[in-house]
């Protein structure tokens, strides 16, 4: 039992306190959710280079998901509520822009399900902010009382202000909105809860406009094509859309022939005149979860294993070399993430050892500190230099900051499954590097074929690249395999090799 008010905090723990004006109320929250939630930021710019904590809003039941503008932050919990966390900006002596924690937060609206702003990286775009919500309706003619319908309503992100609604019908149930195109064409994609995608397009430059207009929800070709599918979640960019089916298929809509090509290595089946035709891509296994960047993405699947796609000009897709993949690439020194980021020429994974000790892993262009530790960026996951809060379960990153949300997720990471014995070809299993294994004589086995590996190799420094990657597969902590990490770049630079980092999977 915590007793809380938004201007005083919390207060020790009791019975409610009695005296002159209106008793405070007696929140009841689950220890998890009070004890665990926080949202973290490390800025890029200026001297101080350490996570810092944001103000925390204490009323809020757990994180659910998060999103920064230009100017703030917004908090979405598990009860609907979404908060609006107000940054305080300064200059610096240099002239540069500095961020320092938020200084306070307010309740932007409740009844939220969802929300979404521009989908570019830079949050400079982030004029307006779109939240799906759900609000009573007064009873239309014939009728009495009034009916739940859902509503996209826009808020200008600097102030918070309510500039303009659309309500749709009572029998119209969405669950998630997200923004695609640029602003004076951008199209709204709204998920039914019956897995359908409906999509409308409105002109962000005349929404502060005092007028009204009528605006025309269609069926998204992906579901008017193919009406078989129910799509679980979606992902966009300005360019893209990437849908994920409760089977775990992937579908792609890409609208630029510069973006198809970066994803796709060629333009054959590229039609400018039909830019919603819904693209498959060939996987192995069910996907769970995505992240989409501008010209590169990434995908999970059910054994946790990740695959990488589109364009590696600065080594964003982690493989080790700087070869764009026109389709779906697994990494394989890296399994079961807790979270993926693809972000501008860079890629993040949040990912937890066997002694559930978390650590943030990144890839590709380095330049502006958005790989903290690694100014030169590098073309394989490396280990940034971030302290990561132990219940981190999600990120993101800006031109400006980088950002982790700490909470207790009620809905749970995704439970991967073991990968079948059957389906490994020349790989060790992942549930080797998920734990101790239960069968030393399997341990015994998976040791005598990594030697067998790294006998096949033919020269010192190909060897090197295989233990590396071997290190990366086995369950050791952490700290054990940062260790033997730098031990063997050690080894390599006194051999006369260049070696950095865990290994590339080329090797």
């Amino acid at each position: 039992v915590k007793r809380s008010c938004p201007s005083c905090g919390p207060e020790p723990r009791g019975e409610e306190k009695k005296g002159r004006g209106n008793p405070i109320s007696v929140q009841l929250f689950p220890p998890e959710l009070v004890n665990t939630k926080g949202l973290y930021f490390q800025a890029f710019g200026g001297r101080r280079r350490c996570l810092s904590k944001s103000v925390a809003p204490l009323l809020a039941h757990g994180y659910r998901r998060f999103l920064p503008t230009k100017d703030h932050v917004f908090i979405l919990d598990y009860a609907g509520t979404l908060f609006f966390l107000k940054n305080a900006l300064v200059s610096s002596t240099l002239g540069q822009i500095q961020w320092k924690r938020a200084c306070r937060y307010v309740v932007l609206c409740r009844g939220a399900k969802d929300f979404a702003s521009d989908p570019r990286c830079d949050t400079v775009y982030r004029k307006y902010l779109y939240v799906l919500a759900t609000r009573e309706q007064l009873g239309v003619t014939g009728t009495t009382g009034s009916r739940a319908c859902d509503c996209v309503e826009v808020y200008l992100q600097s102030s918070g202000q309510r500039v303009f609604k659309m309500t749709f019908h009572h029998s119209m149930n969405f669950k998630q909105i997200v923004l695609v195109g640029q602003e004076t064409q951008r199209a709204l994609l709204l998920l039914t809860e019956e897995g359908k995608i409906y999509s409308l397009v409105v002109n962000e430059t005349q929404l502060d406009q005092p007028r009204s207009y009528t605006v025309q929800l269609a069926l998204r070709k992906v579901s008017r094509c193919l009406p078989h599918l129910r799509v679980a979640c979606m992902a966009s960019n300005q360019s893209s859309t990437l849908y994920i089916t409760d089977q775990g298929g992937v579908y792609f809509e890409v609208h630029t022939p510069g973006v198809y090509r970066d994803l796709f290595g060629t333009l054959q089946a590229f039609d400018p005149l039909d830019q919603q035709m819904p693209l498959a891509l060939s996987l192995p296994a069910k996907i769970l979860f995505c992240a989409l960047g501008y010209n590169h993405l990434g995908l999970v699947d059910e054994f946790g294993r990740i695959f990488m796609q589109g364009n590696n000009r600065y080594g964003q897709l982690g493989t080790g070399d700087k070869m764009d993949r026109g389709e779906p690439t697994q990494v394989h020194y890296l399994q079961r993430p807790i979270a993926l980021w693809c972000g501008l020429n860079h890629s993040l994974v949040l990912s937890q050892g066997s002694d559930f000790s978390k650590e943030l892993l990144g890839c590709g262009c380095g330049a502006g500190g958005r790989l903290p530790g690694w100014p030169k960026g590098s073309a394989s996951f490396v280990k940034l230099h971030v302290k990561v809060p132990l219940c981190a379960c999600s990120l993101c990153s800006t031109r400006e900051c980088l950002y982790m949300l700490s909470s207790h997720d009620i809905e749970h990471h995704p439970a991967y499954r073991d990968l079948p014995a059957s389906r490994v070809v020349g790989t060790p299993e992942p549930s080797l590097g998920a734990g101790v294994p239960e069968d030393p004589g399997g341990a015994a086995r998976a040791c005598e074929e990594y030697l067998s590996q790294i006998h096949s190799c033919p020269t010192l420094q190909d060897r090197m690249e295989k233990m590396k990657e071997i290190v990366g597969w086995m369950p050791l902590m952490a700290a054990q395999k940062d260790f033997f990490w730098e031990a063997l770049d050690m080894l390599q630079r006194a051999a006369g090799g260049v070696g950095q980092g865990p290994p590339t999977p080329e090797s």
